[in-house]
């Protein structure tokens, strides 16, 4: 049985979309970290947004990120759609209720890493089924924009770790409580 692992970049006001606000801190000890949460990896589970803006974009960057971009080009990845039908770039698209299927997931081999995908956490968290948050809280404050935590989602958290990058990168693990 996998676990599933969901690993977020947040502002300190909880804001997660578009996180061109992480460029200026985003460090090769940060890039190091995240290859090492794709490597513990067997498959991507994504949300639709998110499964299509990586499929744009990381079969071009493979050249320049190496084992990285081969590693998330090749895996498999699980998609929560409800609209597309074609599934490219190693997808299949989960059948019926979400969570369900995430649920049948976990009892397969193999650790499922999401990124982004903040209505599928908010989901997923929902049922109890996601087993790690790990949350890089960069120390900006957009002031705007889409919050990771919907209104509404609740869970208790125990704190499994945390470091902090050179940049002032807070990056913690968290457990359901």
């Amino acid at each position: 049985m996998g676990k599933i692992m969901a690993v977020e970049y947040v502002t300190l006001d909880g804001v997660f979309e578009e996180p061109v606000w992480s460029g200026p801190y985003f460090n090769e000890e940060l890039g190091a970290w995240q290859a090492a949460n794709l490597r513990e990896a067997d498959a991507l589970l994504l949300g639709r947004k998110t499964y299509e803006g990586f499929k744009a974009a990381w079969p071009q960057m493979e050249a320049e990120t190496g084992e990285f971009g081969a590693k998330m080009n090749g895996m498999p990845k699980h998609v929560a759609t409800t609209t597309l039908t074609e599934p490219e770039w190693n997808a299949t698209f989960l059948q019926g209720e979400v969570a369900g299927a995430v649920a049948k997931l976990k009892t397969e081999p193999g650790n499922l890493l999401i990124n982004g995908s903040a209505s599928l956490v908010n989901e997923l968290t929902r049922h109890n089924l996601i087993d790690e948050y790990r949350i890089m809280i960069y120390p900006v404050v957009a002031g705007e924009g889409r919050k990771l935590w919907e209104p509404g989602t609740k869970i208790a958290l125990t704190h499994a770790g945390s470091w902090k990058s050179a940049t002032g990168v807070e990056v913690i693990n968290y457990v359901p409580a």
